[in-house]
């Protein structure tokens, strides 16, 4: 399963309930990023820079995280993918990455918002975390690059007859409820 949105749209909090409610491993690219810049680890070092800018990490970064992630053992269940793929190459070189092990995507989720309400959910989060790609500038400059280039993206799950889309705004739990019913055409979720 993929979960695309763009920034703000509740990603992190609806991937956390989903893979409770499905028992499957939530992977998000975003958290391992921020994860890897704490530590100040190569990866981190690599992608610190363009995520203060709240430009993409480079291809080449994002998918040997994905393989090496979704190689693990705790993935034979079934994951989620948070953040990945944002790019039509991303999506070929997951297709690969899947097809190598056998496997296929059930459902891609995709949590939509109204751009002036995400730029106030992310500014008021920027207050409360002190994330250094929470300002107005950047939060911008994210919300017209998801635009931008994961349009495509979703267009070609369309294509697939994969893509459901949920509407993100309202309550936590009535964001959670929308989701599940429009999961379970796809996965059988009760």
């Amino acid at each position: 399963m993929l979960l695309l949105g763009p920034p703000g749209s509740g990603k992190g909090t609806q991937a956390e309930r989903i893979s409770e409610h499905l028992g499957i491993v939530a992977i998000s690219t975003g958290a391992i990023f921020r994860a890897n810049v704490k530590r100040q680890t190569p990866l981190g070092l690599a992608a610190q820079k363009y995520l203060d800018a709240g430009d993409f990490v480079p291809d080449s970064v994002t998918n040997k995280m994905v393989r090496d992630r979704i190689s693990e053992a705790d993935v034979g269940s079934g994951f989620m993918l948070d953040g990945y793929p944002r790019t039509v190459a991303q999506v070929d070189y997951l297709d690969l990455i899947l097809a190598e092990c056998d496997r296929k995507l059930d459902v891609v989720l995709e949590l939509t918002a109204d751009d002036e309400e995400l730029v106030a959910r992310l500014l008021g989060r920027a207050k409360e975390t002190g994330r250094s790609d929470d300002h107005e500038a950047v939060i911008r400059h994210r919300l017209d690059l998801y635009n931008e280039q994961t349009e495509a993206v979703v267009a070609r799950y369309a294509q697939r007859g994969i893509l459901t889309q949920v509407h993100g705004s309202g309550g936590i739990d009535e964001v959670t409820e929308r989701v599940l019913y429009s999961l379970g055409r796809f996965v059988g979720v009760a």
